[in-house]
């Protein structure tokens, strides 16, 4: 049974325990600073109870974000998408590569021309879950829709203090995948697998989550 839960309910005191007993819990994509808390206290939960966890796009960003307020001593740790913060863990991308070309944009610029869109490649990183979920796959192509990107520059104190960067672009410059090697299985990713995925022919990460949370049930 699949549950859509509103994650404005989790951001009054203890409502998150509205989840216990559930098998698995996915934060998918999406935009704007309403309900962000409730889903960086669902993915919380997912993390300190061990229950499968996806994160797509945004729902990658909550993930870190968390993990920065939670586990690496960062408080004020935010995204630049719901204006000034302490800590901007999540920014806006103002140059990306594209194959042998440089694609740039102003942080004022026309941002509906500017997405970073469209198919790119990111390499996994070996031993890790996501690279089991892809078959053993050194490199990927996934498709993003996306404006926002969280900064490399706070990967060793994420790393530190336990979330892997697990994908990253050819370059190593923009973290595309992280996961939590201590956890049964745990992954955001900054792409659309959703994009990729058919009917009769599902995504690897949707077919991973899914066998990780038929495990879940059969253990509570």
């Amino acid at each position: 049974m699949l549950d859509w839960v509103d994650s404005e309910v989790f951001e009054q005191p203890d409502t998150v325990q509205q989840l216990d007993g559930v098998h698995g819990i996915l934060v998918p994509g999406g935009f704007g600073e309403r309900g962000t808390q409730g889903k960086i206290e669902a993915v919380r939960f997912a993390r300190e109870r061990k229950v499968p966890f996806l994160g797509i796009c945004f729902g990658m960003q909550m993930a870190v974000i968390e993990a920065a307020r939670n586990l690496a001593g960062m408080p004020g740790a935010s995204s630049t998408e719901f204006g000034p913060c302490e800590i901007p863990i999540v920014g806006l991308l103002t140059e990306w590569a594209r194959g042998n070309d440089i694609e740039r944009r102003r942080a004022g610029g026309d941002l509906g021309g500017t997405m970073r869109l469209g198919a790119f490649p990111a390499a996994l990183a070996a031993g890790s879950l996501v690279r089991e979920v892809y078959n053993g796959a050194a490199q990927i192509s996934e498709r993003h829709r996306h404006r926002f990107e969280v900064n490399i520059h706070f990967r060793a104190q994420l790393e530190a203090a336990g979330l892997q960067f697990s994908g990253l672009s050819p370059d190593g410059v923009l973290p595309e995948i992280v996961e939590y090697p201590n956890h049964p299985w745990f992954i955001g990713v900054q792409y659309h697998p959703e994009l990729k995925s058919k009917p009769f022919e599902p995504h690897p990460l949707f077919k991973g989550f899914i066998a990780a949370a038929v495990a879940q049930s059969r253990l509570v």
